[in-house]
């Protein structure tokens, strides 16, 4: 037993960091792919939005299948998809072609998401303590290791087909092989009986208002993360006048403290609970974006951003475990819905802020997110409703 949950824990690594390579490799292919097919940055914009909306779609989608088939099932079907859908990018030949060929991307994607995210749910209960904030860092490294391959065959002269379709072919034998380590469908999910008394959706009875609540925290959160994607770079530039090398140092210093925090949180949460790394984490980047939007000084927006990203690391991983943990036999249903409306605002956050400006200068859009944290710090206690896992008697690291 403790070597299947070893595999299984090692597979859903893999799918995560599947998962964050092939959408890497579709953002280093942004450049050419935009210059073949003679399409502007504002049209480009609005494909990203499709994208963005193909992959809501296949959250949608995915949870309520892995329920009812098992994320045995649903997560190396959707990697295989996602692996065939990434060529589609590389092969479009016009503005028509590349917006369904990114919103299949975009559908595959988000099955695949919500997929690995379910399944790791299972995973953390099976180990008894929290593990999910782990399997999020390594969707970083996938980023990284796309950036490194997209520089690699960009530099032998590859076309964006060529890349895109050698990597979907490996992600396609990645997944089937991890396939195996799985784990199975647990009693109580995957089409098993639901008791009539639990928390969860069947026969059409819609979800409990904690799950909205959790749904529309991580709206918030994933909200500010995806204006620090889009605009911390851009901040640091235009206000408060860094070099193009200095201020690509804003969004660095922001994903590697995610990263580093995310490998943090798990130990984190198993001491003090979920509850306590979001209010806490929450608060904290709330203090980072007041400094960001505040400082005149570069050091400080630096370390403004690196606070930031420490604090929101661990808030979203928290909230996708207490979806799954809310009720196993809707588990991939309630982790959909917490998912797609925080994805929902990831694509959002940069929209609102670059709307704001008009109004407002940059660094004062910031203070913005820096509530929606302290809100998201204030409705921290939602957590604490979050099922207690059991430990197994032997535990495996």
């Amino acid at each position: 037993m403790e070597r299947s949950l070893r595999a299984a824990r090692a597979a859903t690594f893999t799918y995560f960091i599947l998962n964050g390579t092939l959408l890497g490799m579709w953002v280093v292919q942004i450049p050419p792919i935009e210059e073949r097919v003679g399409i502007s940055h504002a049209v480009l914009g609005g494909f990203l939005v499709l994208l963005g909306l193909g992959a809501f779609a296949g959250m949608r989608l995915a949870g309520p299948l892995a329920d009812r088939l098992g994320t045995r099932t649903v997560v190396p079907v959707s990697a295989v998809f996602c692996g065939a859908a990434l060529i589609l990018p590389g092969l479009a030949a016009d503005t028509w072609t590349l917006a369904a060929a990114l919103f299949v991307f975009g559908f595959a994607n988000g099955c695949l998401d919500v997929g690995m995210n379910a399944h790791a749910v299972q995973v953390e209960k099976a180990y008894g303590r929290p593990v999910m904030s782990a399997f999020h860092a390594t969707f970083s490294v996938g980023g990284v290791l796309a950036a490194l391959a997209g520089a690699a065959t960009a530099g032998l002269g590859w076309s964006p087909a060529a890349t895109l379709g050698c990597a979907g072919v490996l992600a396609t034998l990645i997944a089937l092989g991890a396939a195996r380590a799985l784990l199975p469908a647990e009693n109580g999910s995957a089409a098993a009986p639901h008791d009539e008394s639990g928390p969860g959706e069947t026969a059409g009875r819609p979800a409990p208002a904690r799950i909205w609540i959790l749904a529309g925290l991580a709206l918030l959160v994933m909200l500010c993360e995806g204006a620090a994607n889009d605009w911390s770079v851009l901040h640091l530039k235009t206000v408060l006048g860094a070099s193009d090398s200095l201020a690509a140092f804003a969004y660095g210093t922001f994903a590697a403290a995610m990263t580093v925090g995310r490998l943090l949180a798990d130990r984190i949460a198993a001491r003090f609970g979920p509850a306590a790394v979001v209010r806490h984490g929450a608060a904290t980047a709330a203090v980072g974006m007041t400094a960001v939007a505040l400082s005149p000084w570069i050091p400080l927006a630096l370390a403004g951003w690196a606070l930031f990203g420490a604090g929101l690391s661990g808030c979203v991983p928290q909230l996708f475990s207490a979806a799954g943990h809310a009720d196993p036999a809707a588990a991939g249903a309630n982790v959909s819905r917490v998912a797609g409306l925080g994805y929902l605002g990831m694509l959002a956050g940069p929209a609102v802020i670059g709307w704001l400006t008009h109004l407002v200068p940059l660094n004062i859009t910031f203070l913005l997110p820096a509530a929606f944290c302290l809100v998201a710090a204030a409705a921290a206690g939602v957590l604490r409703g979050r099922p207690v896992t059991e430990p197994k008697a032997a535990q495996p690291v």
